[in-house]
């Protein structure tokens, strides 16, 4: 049996003479457990803000993205493009050029960057399912058509009524600069077939057109912006990308879905562990009323600290006896605020009982809940290192004066 244990269990549960102990007992285990509900559906409802915008900018964002290292558009008619496009761990490959472009519609203008996409697009992305008003059509009996962010669509005032095109233009690239619109800009129409809605800075941002459109309107005949690839889920994605860029070596850039948006996933992770910082410390406040519960425990059981030391206990004993209190209380509150916390994340998860401000206007009603096991051990852990730190100090500071101070006695 281990005998620090089973004194601290006996002196956590059992009545103290002065009633402020068990009060001030309570409210630490409280505070741990509120500290610890905190952390779990904060940290819950941080990771799912990250997986909806994951699964938001993956109906958008490719796999892999191949664009030039230096430099804006390039060919892909050479060797090295038609073995990446014959790789057995690619399954599709969409040619895409980009450039920025005046919209107007009617009376109203708009800045915009056109993506100009191959047929393969549509396969790779699921763009098809974020549309929010008419279809994704780019090609119809050999007419073009575009489909075009909600930002956009509400900055130009777009119906989908097929009577208005949208007008694009864009500056001649073969020219020399002119002040008279209609020769130093082409121009071209296209009706819009549906609008999507991804994210605010996609929707705002892109126009989608066939890329032959894009092609003709830019004065380009192969060129591409970039390649865009869905890779066979069975083959490894790391292992694909190292192989795609030995083929094509340093003059290219091959990245993957977190390195086409590293900055933002790099906020979104910063942002998550400063709360659980943020957190943390407001848990180790919490705290110390272990301390202040111990110490009056200790003072209480000062007698009991003398007579256990006449029996032979030493120093380390009775310093554990208290440090096993403290941990137990941490325990207790965090096992309580582990449970606490993944009740309240299955019940927002089961029943969105917690709205968003201006429910109805966003892409979801409700807070999303996202628990993960990885988060709940870091917690565990976390309260049970701060609850060891604040046992620690009154156990082996005041529990040593106590026995000095018998000693002398």
């Amino acid at each position: 049996m281990n005998l620090p244990f089973y004194i601290a269990k006996r002196y956590l549960f059992a009545k103290k003479s002065h009633n402020a102990i068990n009060f001030i007992s309570a409210i630490s285990v409280c505070g741990v457990s509120v500290g610890t509900t905190a952390l779990v559906v904060i940290l819950s409802v941080f990771n799912g803000f990250d997986s909806l915008i994951k699964s938001l900018f993956n109906s958008f964002d490719p796999d892999l993205k191949i664009t030039l290292t230096e430099g804006k558009t390039f060919s892909i008619e050479n060797i090295a493009f038609e073995k990446i496009k014959n790789h057995e761990g690619v399954l599709y490959l969409s040619e895409v050029i980009e450039e920025n472009a005046l919209l107007r519609y009617g009376e109203n203008e708009h800045i915009a960057t056109i993506k100009g996409v191959s047929d393969e697009f549509i396969k790779m992305s699921g763009i098809d399912s974020m549309i929010v008003n008419g279809d994704f059509i780019l090609k119809h009996n050999n007419n073009n058509f575009a489909v075009i962010g909600q930002g956009v669509a509400i900055y130009l005032s777009v119906g989908l009524n097929f009577s208005t095109p949208i007008k694009i233009y864009v500056p001649k690239r073969t020219k020399n600069v002119s002040f008279n619109p209609e020769t130093a800009f082409n121009k071209k129409n296209i009706f819009p077939s549906g609008i999507f809605a991804i994210e605010q800075n996609f929707d705002s941002k892109y126009v989608i057109i066939p890329i032959e459109f894009a092609r003709k309107l830019l004065d380009y005949t192969t060129e591409v912006s970039a390649l865009e690839l869905k890779i066979n889920p069975e083959f490894d994605q790391k292992e694909v990308k190292k192989e795609i860029q030995n083929i094509l070596g340093s003059e290219y850039v091959v990245k993957n879905r977190y390195e086409q948006n590293e900055l933002f996933y790099k906020i979104m992770k910063s942002e998550k562990w400063a709360i659980f910082f943020i957190l943390t410390f407001i848990l180790i406040v919490a705290s110390f009323n272990i301390i202040g519960s111990l110490t009056m425990l200790i003072i209480e059981k000062k007698e009991d600290i003398f007579t256990l030391q006449s029996l032979g206990a030493n120093f380390k004993l009775i310093r554990n006896i208290f440090l096993y209190e403290g941990w137990m209380i941490s325990i207790i509150g965090a096992l309580a605020g582990l449970f606490l916390g993944t009740i309240i994340c299955k019940i927002q998860l089961e029943y969105e009982l917690i709205k968003l401000r201006g429910s109805g206007s966003f892409i979801i009603d409700a807070y999303p809940v996202d628990m993960h096991f990885t988060d709940l051990v870091s917690v565990f852990l976390t309260v049970l290192f701060i609850g060891f730190l604040a046992a620690w100090y009154p156990a082996r500071y005041i529990s040593k004066k106590y026995l000095r101070f018998n000693k002398q006695i």
